[in-house]
C-alpha cells in the first residue's frame, strides 16, 4: 500500500525534556485502518512485556501523546507498535504518515496492567483482544517468562474484517520460527473470529465464551478460577462484556499491587 507524505518537518520544534527521540526503522500498512511501525530502542529503556508507553510526534510546540502498548517483547532490540488510523485524530492523523527515518517521541516511563506479575500462577492464560488490542499480547506471547508461568497460552483475536487478522497471523507464524521462543510453539493456540464478514468463526468472542463454543473448539473445560487466567485488551464495550463474563466464571480482577486471576488494560489511542 502506498504511503502518504511524511509527517510534518520536525526540525522546527525542539525535543521536549523527559522524552526519547527515536528513529522509525520500518512501517507496514495492513488495511486502510491498521498499520505497524518499528523504531530504535534507547539503550537505557527497560520495560516488562505487556506494558505501554506514551508516544507522540515532534510536529508541534506541545506534542500530543497517546498510550500505545509495546508490541515487541522485552528482549527485542527495537520497539514495535500496532496502530489504528483515525481520520482527524490528533495523533494518528499524522502518525499514519511516518516513514523510515522519521522521528517518534516516547516518554521514558512504561506502565500497564497486562503483565505476568499482575496474575496469580495458573495452568492456562487466555488473552482476549479486539483490533489493535492484540499489541500487548504480541509482546507477551514472545516472552519466555510467559511460558515459565503458564502451561498453555490461548490468544483470542476478534476483528471486524478478515484482513484485520493479518498482523496477528504474521506474528504467530514468526513466533513459531523464532529461535528464542519457537520451542514453545506447541503451547500457543491462536483463536481468531470475525464479526462483519463471512469466516469459519463469524462471531464475537464474548458470544463464544457464553455459549461454550470457544471451549468446544479448543477441547478444554470452561474457564475455572483454579486453573485459568485472563487478560483483556480492546474496545470499551468489549472490556466491559469480557470482564463480566470472566467474573461469572469466578475470576477476580488483579493489578500490579495485588495480583488476581484476570487483568484489564484501559489505556487507549485516539
Amino acid at each position: 500500500m502506498a504511503e502518504a507524505a511524511s509527517a510534518a518537518p520536525e526540525a522546527a520544534f525542539p525535543i521536549p525534556s523527559g522524552v526519547f527521540a527515536e528513529t522509525v526503522t520500518e512501517v507496514k500498512h495492513y488495511t486502510d485502518r491498521l498499520f505497524k511501525f518499528r523504531m530504535t530502542r534507547p539503550a537505557s529503556f527497560r520495560f516488562r512485556s505487556g506494558e505501554f508507553v506514551m508516544i507522540g510526534l515532534p510536529n508541534a510546540e506541545k506534542p500530543v501523546y497517546r498510550a500505545y502498548s509495546i508490541a515487541s517483547p522485552a528482549w527485542d532490540e527495537e520497539l514495535e507498535f500496532f496502530s489504528i488510523k483515525v481520520p482527524g485524530g490528533p495523533l494518528t492523523e499524522h502518525l499514519q504518515k511516518i516513514r523510515p527515518g522519521d522521528t517518534v517521541l516516547m516518554r521514558k516511563k512504561p506502565t500497564g496492567t497486562l503483565v505476568n506479575d499482575a496474575l496469580l500462577p495458573g495452568k492456562r492464560v487466555y488473552m482476549f483482544a479486539t483490533g489493535t488490542g492484540i499489541a500487548p499480547f504480541a509482546s507477551l506471547i514472545r516472552d519466555p517468562e510467559t511460558y515459565e508461568k503458564f502451561e498453555q497460552v490461548i490468544l483470542c483475536h476478534t476483528c471486524r474484517e478478515v484482513a484485520e487478522l493479518k498482523y496477528g497471523e504474521e506474528l504467530v507464524a514468526a513466533f513459531r520460527e523464532d529461535p528464542l521462543v519457537g520451542e514453545f510453539s506447541d503451547r500457543l493456540v491462536h483463536y481468531t473470529t470475525v464479526t462483519r464478514e463471512p469466516y469459519p468463526r463469524s462471531w464475537r468472542i464474548t458470544d463464544a465464551m457464553e455459549n461454550g463454543q470457544l471451549f468446544r473448539d479448543l477441547g478444554v473445560d470452561p474457564i475455572s478460577p483454579e486453573e485459568d487466567r485472563g487478560m483483556i485488551c480492546g474496545s470499551m464495550a468489549m472490556l466491559k462484556d469480557t470482564k463480566a463474563i470472566l467474573e461469572k466464571f469466578g475470576l477476580v480482577e488483579g493489578s500490579n499491587s495485588e495480583p488476581g486471576t484476570f487483568v484489564v488494560e484501559r489505556a487507549f489511542v485516539d
